[in-house]
């Protein structure tokens, strides 16, 4: 069944964090290596995305268990999967097996599921995140007018990105975590001229991210001037994550509902992050606050970000099924 037709019966939900999960398995530098990484002269623990090709095992326990948990969409574990980022590694050579394989892990996962449960089918979001260098904002402050990185840069490490998650099984794109709108404008671009290249059409959902009170994207626009500078495509979904936790991120999604004719997707962190880092919220705390979303009719596509689990998953999953999806009406993005 088309996703498409399904966002128009139900709200779809998202799964929640990797790292969070992948922190419980307490890994250590071998599990990030095998016998061709043996010898690489760069620490990889902590390159979380490399576990596809190391441990999928691991990967493949934690897309089983959002699943469990009611999940109807898993993100691949490749935030952090361009040679951009994998540079920090040494790894940029294995940025499309990482990405491949991520992608048909999540996709082996998800066809399982949907076998044992035709009626409730499994999608897999190739997961494309901000990169560690932004276009439009400069790392030095004494030199405002720097740039880490270009355009034509990052649209060639999306493209290559894009290509590899579908390639694996990839359902939809999903840019997300964006910090930097021309970061993401050159995402789009890739996965624009991926579709026309091969004759298909790619559900995008794209995921900014308000970095503070000011209801600002890092790069500095605000919520609505995010969501013109990437209504150019047919988007499946534009919507919010990390950051914030539900309560914050309320505000903004108002906006998104009232200005734009996508489906709204939010996936917000379990709260605020205490002094350690650490994220306190509990399933129960967090479902009360996303109940607020759904009673004012605001969401399609719910999930979690940094510090949620299976079991905010489940009570998120739990929740979403009393409700019904968002009607998204036409209307001027400019209105």
């Amino acid at each position: 069944m088309n996703i498409l037709d399904i966002l128009k019966e139900r709200i779809l939900v998202l799964d929640g964090a990797m790292g969070t999960m992948i922190q419980r398995y307490k890994l250590e530098e071998k599990d990030f290596r095998n016998e061709e990484l043996k010898d690489h002269d760069v620490p990889l623990k902590g390159n979380n995305d490399l576990l596809s090709v190391t441990r999928p095992d691991v990967i493949k326990e934690i897309h089983a268990a959002y699943f469990t948990a009611g999940a109807d969409i898993v993100e691949t574990n490749t935030f952090g999967s361009t040679w951009v980022a994998q540079a920090d590694y040494k790894l940029e050579d294995w940025v499309y097996r990482i990405n491949c394989e991520s992608a048909k892990i999540a996709k082996e996962v998800a066809t399982e599921f949907t076998k044992n449960e035709p009626n409730k089918p499994r999608f897999v979001a190739g997961s494309m995140g901000p990169t560690n260098r932004l276009a439009s904002m400069s790392p030095n402050v004494n030199d405002p007018g720097y740039r880490a990185i270009t355009f034509d840069q990052l649209l060639e490490a999306f493209g290559e990105q894009a290509k590899a998650l579908l390639d694996g099984g990839a359902d939809i794109l999903l840019v997300e975590t964006i910090t930097d709108t021309l970061n993401s404008k050159a995402a789009l671009m890739a996965i624009d001229q991926i579709a026309e290249e091969r004759g298909i059409r790619v559900p995008i959902m794209v995921s900014g991210t308000i970095t503070d009170a000011s209801g600002r994207i890092l790069s500095g626009q605000n919520t609505e001037a995010f969501l013109i500078s990437v209504s150019h495509l047919d988007l499946m979904s534009i919507g919010l994550n990390c950051a914030l936790g539900a309560r914050e991120l309320k505000p903004y999604l108002n906006t998104l509902s009232s200005k734009s004719e996508f489906n709204i997707s939010a996936h917000p962190n379990a709260g605020l992050p205490n002094e350690f880092g650490e994220y306190d919220e509990t399933p129960e705390d967090m479902v009360a606050q996303i109940k607020e979303f759904l009673d004012d009719g605001l969401i399609n596509i719910i999930g979690g970000c940094c510090g949620t689990t299976p079991d905010h998953i489940k009570a998120i999953a739990e929740l979403a099924s009393n409700y019904k999806p968002r009607i998204a009406e036409a209307r001027p993005v400019n209105a």
